[in-house]
């Protein structure tokens, strides 16, 4: 079944029905990543120098043919931050460089298509909410995702290419919440998946439906 196959119970997240307070039966402390703030910031890039490295398969015959470019699940990084508060209230001026690792895809002069890793850096200088000192400390930290349809070889090991890129900006801490429970989930057996090659033959009757013939 799983969450997502919409099991009933009472003890499966979901839309709530009814009084949302009937079933609450405790309070919880949970330990989570609290987002203070967030941003989102669409860019394009042109003409942005990608140096390759890592080759797949090593030592490609040049000039290399851009094929195309995206950035990778993970690691995005955040680096040179500096956090100006403003005179009034909690708002901050946060200055910060976010490096976004991609993977180029290419061809080769001997026609063989491969593969190379490389980032796009940016500098952001934003307005942002910083929570107050405290003994927990927040970061900022940053997700991003680059897709780049357009490229040129420009020798050296590089790539002239065009980016677009959506990265979003957060503060965050980790914090213990006290969060009102309706209790454990009920977790539902996982329907496995199977494909049935002989479900429409099964389904057919056994003789040919049809009316029988009539004696004149």
């Amino acid at each position: 079944m799983s969450f997502f196959s919409n099991f009933s119970s009472d003890r499966c997240p979901g839309t709530i029905s009814g009084n949302p307070l009937n079933g609450l039966c405790e309070k919880v402390c949970i330990q989570a990543e609290k987002i203070f703030d967030a941003g989102i910031i669409q860019t394009r890039l042109e003409n942005y120098n990608a140096v390759i490295t890592d080759p797949v398969p090593a030592n490609p015959t040049y000039p290399l043919t851009f094929i195309s470019a995206r950035s990778l699940s993970t690691g995005v990084t955040v680096s040179n931050l500096n956090v100006e508060r403003q005179t009034e209230g909690q708002c901050a001026r946060v200055q910060v460089t976010v490096t976004v690792p991609i993977e180029i895809v290419y061809v080769d002069a001997a026609g063989v298509e491969g593969k190379a890793s490389s980032s796009v850096t940016l500098n952001e200088d934003v307005l942002m909410f910083v929570p107050s000192a405290s003994v927990m400390p927040y970061t900022v930290t940053a997700v991003a995702s680059c897709v780049s349809p357009e490229g040129t070889f420009s020798g050296d090991g590089a790539f002239a290419i065009s980016a677009c890129i959506t990265l979003i900006l957060k503060v965050a801490m980790q914090v213990e919440l006290l969060v009102p429970s309706y209790g454990y989930c009920a977790i539902p057996p996982a329907q496995e998946y199977t494909q049935e090659v002989c479900s429409g033959f099964f389904e057919l009757p056994l003789y040919p439906q049809g009316k029988a013939c009539s004696k004149k």
